[in-house]
C-alpha cells in the first residue's frame, strides 16, 4: 500500500508539472471580457487563443417580411452556442450510414427565427483592423446552415492567418423566396428576403467588426455550392455594393440566370391556391404551420414547373426550386447582364470547382464494373460520339488509369465556372480572377469518393481532423491544407492567392485560361477539358 501511495503521489507531481498546451484550454464566463455590438454586449469564449462568439442575433423578422434590426437587450448575452438553423422542407429522418460518415452534418435546431451569426477572432478589440472572411454556407437555397458541416469551424483559419472569420444562418426555402409582392406593400421585397437577410448580416459586419478586431473595408465574401451561387447573386446586387471588397465562389456558379417575376408569383398564387387563401385572407400564411407551408409550396413549385415546361421556358438550375429571382427592385438584374457584371468589376473573384463533385454518387452502380460494362455505358450515352468522349476526357485527365475515372468527372458544376471565369475577366479594367481546380482524391472507403463535393472545405478551413471522416486525414492531407488555406488567406488580404510553396499562380484570361490544379503536386494548367464540355452539352437525353 505504502508503495502504491507513493506512485500515485509521483503521479500527481507529473501531471501537475506538465505543460498544458493552450490548445486543451477553455476560458469561458467573466475570464472573457464582454464585446460591445449596436445592439447590446457578448461574451463568447476562448479556446487556442481564438475568441469564438456563436449565435449573435444580427437581425429578425416576421414571416415573409423584410429583416430589421434585432431587439437590444440588457446585460451580458452569453454566445458560445450555434443559433437555430432554417427549417428544412424535406426533414432527414433516416440515416444513409457510410455518406453521413464522410459528411458527419450537424443538422441543428430549426426554429424561424434563425438569423444569428458566429464570429471567430484572435482579438475581440478596435486595437488592429484583421481582413474579415465573410462565410455563406452551401445547400443550395433550400437547406443547410452555418455548422452543418465540421469543415465550417473558423478557428484555425482565424488563427492561422490572423483573420476574422465571421458565418451566418438565413432565411432559407420557401420562407425566404416566396414571391408574396403582388399581396401587399409588407412583402414587397418577399422575393429576396434570403438574399437580403445577407446584406442584413453584411451591415451588421460594417458596423460591429471593429470590435471584433476586422476591418469593416477589407471583406472577402465566400461560399461553396449554394454559398457560391449566394456570392454571385450578391455580386449582381445593388444593395450589397460596398458591403465586401474580394469575393470567391467554390463550386457555385452552376446558376447562369435567376427566375423572373411573372414565374415567381405564379409559384406564389399556386401555393396560396393550395393553401386555400387568396388576396383577402393572404396574411393568414404568416401562422400556418410550416409543414403545411413546405408540403403546399412544394405541391405548387411542381405545378409551376410543368407549365413552364409546356410553355417551353427554361427551368432555372437543377429543375424549378427555391432561389432568387430577378424583382426589379434588389435583383434588377440578370446575373449575367452588362448591369449585374459592371457592379462588381472592382472586385477581385477567385473561383473553382472540385474535379468530380457529384458524379461519384451517380456512377456508384459502376463501382467494380468491368471495363467492358464501362465502355459499353459510354457508348449507348454518347452514341457515335463515344470515342471522342473518351479521347476528351483522358486529354483533360492524362494520368487517371481506372476505367470509372472515365465516368466520375463533373460536367455540371464546372462549366459554369469557366463560363463566369469568362465574363468577368473579359471586363476592360475589371479586377482580377483566379481560376483552380480540386483535384485531390480521398482515400476514404476505398477511394470510391475521390474528390466529392465540398471535399476541398476542410483544406480551405484547413480543418483536416476535424473533417478526418471526409479527408481520411494523414501528412498529405495537412500539406495541403497548409497551401490552400494560405492560398485562401492570402487572397482576402491581398486579392492575390499566390502563396509559398505553390507554383505561380497567374490571373486567369481567356486566352490562358490558367487554372490551379490542387492536388499532392499543384500545377498551373490551361483549359483542358473544352472539348469534353462541348461534347456533354450535345449528348443526347
Amino acid at each position: 500500500m505504502k508503495n502504491f501511495i507513493s506512485l500515485m503521489a509521483l503521479m500527481v507531481v507529473i501531471i501537475l508539472n506538465t505543460n498544458v498546451s493552450a490548445q486543451d484550454v477553455v476560458l469561458t464566463g467573466t475570464q472573457v471580457p464582454a464585446t460591445n455590438t449596436e445592439f447590446g454586449q457578448i461574451r463568447g469564449y476562448i479556446h487556442n487563443n481564438i475568441t469564438t462568439y456563436k449565435g449573435i442575433p444580427y437581425a429578425q423578422a416576421k414571416r415573409f417580411e423584410t429583416a430589421q434590426s434585432p431587439t437590444k437587450w440588457e446585460g451580458v448575452k452569453s454566445t458560445t452556442m450555434y443559433g437555430p438553423v432554417a427549417p428544412l422542407v424535406n426533414p432527414t429522418i433516416s440515416i444513409q450510414d457510410e455518406s453521413e460518415f464522410v459528411f458527419d452534418h450537424d443538422w441543428g435546431f430549426p426554429n424561424e427565427d434563425c438569423l444569428s451569426l458566429n464570429v471567430w477572432t484572435p482579438e475581440a478589440s478596435t486595437a488592429k483592423k484583421r481582413p474579415v472572411l465573410f462565410w455563406i454556407h452551401g445547400g443550395g437555397f433550400t437547406t443547410g446552415s452555418s455548422h452543418e458541416l465540421p469543415s465550417y469551424d473558423g478557428e484555425n483559419l482565424a488563427k492561422k492567418g490572423d483573420v476574422v472569420v465571421v458565418s451566418i444562418n438565413h432565411r432559407l426555402n420557401v420562407l425566404g423566396f416566396l414571391d408574396l409582392s403582388a399581396y401587399g406593400e409588407k412583402y414587397k421585397h418577399s422575393a429576396n428576403n434570403s438574399i437580403l437577410d445577407m446584406v442584413k448580416a453584411l451591415e451588421w459586419v460594417k458596423n460591429n467588426i471593429e470590435n471584433f478586431g476586422g476591418d469593416p473595408n477589407n471583406v472577402t465574401i465566400f461560399g461553396q455550392s449554394g454559398g457560391g451561387a449566394k456570392v454571385t447573386t450578391l455580386m449582381s446586387m445593388p444593395k450589397a455594393k460596398g458591403l465586401f471588397h474580394k469575393a470567391i465562389n467554390q463550386s457555385g456558379s452552376f446558376r447562369t440566370a435567376m427566375l423572373e417575376k411573372e414565374d415567381t408569383q405564379a409559384i406564389a398564387s399556386e401555393t396560396l391556391n393550395i393553401l386555400g387563401l387568396n388576396d383577402t385572407n393572404v396574411d393568414e400564411i404568416q401562422n400556418i404551420p410550416f409543414e403545411k407551408l413546405a408540403e403546399a409550396s412544394s405541391k405548387a413549385l411542381a405545378v409551376v414547373a410543368e407549365k413552364m415546361k409546356a410553355a417551353g421556358k427554361p427551368v432555372i438550375g437543377f429543375g424549378l426550386n427555391w432561389g432568387p429571382s430577378r424583382d426589379g427592385i434588389d435583383l434588377p438584374y440578370q446575373l449575367s447582364s452588362p448591369q449585374a457584371l459592371a457592379l462588381s468589376k472592382d472586385i477581385p473573384l477567385m473561383l473553382g470547382t472540385a474535379k468530380n463533385e457529384f458524379a461519384p454518387f451517380a456512377n456508384m452502380r459502376f463501382i467494380g464494373a468491368s471495363e467492358e460494362t464501362i465502355m459499353k455505358h459510354i457508348q449507348d450515352t454518347y452514341k457515335d460520339k463515344a470515342d471522342d468522349y473518351v479521347n476528351a476526357v483522358k486529354k483533360a485527365y492524362p494520368n487517371d488509369t481506372d476505367p470509372k475515372d472515365l465516368l466520375d468527372v463533373d460536367t455540371m458544376f464546372r462549366p459554369g465556372a469557366v463560363m463566369q471565369a469568362n465574363e468577368k475577366s473579359a471586363l476592360a479594367g475589371g479586377a482580377p480572377v483566379f481560376m483552380y481546380l480540386f483535384t485531390w482524391q480521398s482515400p476514404v472507403f476505398d477511394g470510391k469518393y475521390k474528390a466529392l463535393h465540398c471535399m476541398e472545405l476542410p483544406f480551405v478551413f484547413d480543418n483536416i481532423n476535424l473533417a478526418n471522416h471526409m479527408t481520411g486525414g494523414g501528412k498529405e492531407a495537412h500539406d495541403l491544407a497548409e497551401k490552400m488555406s494560405g492560398a485562401w488567406l492570402n487572397f482576402a488580404k491581398t486579392g492575390n492567392p499566390n502563396y509559398k510553396n505553390l507554383p505561380e499562380w497567374p490571373s486567369y484570361t481567356c486566352k490562358n485560361t490558367a487554372t490551379m490544379h490542387f492536388n499532392n503536386k499543384c500545377e498551373v494548367k490551361p483549359q483542358l477539358d473544352k472539348e469534353l464540355f462541348e461534347l456533354v452539352s450535345q449528348a443526347p437525353d
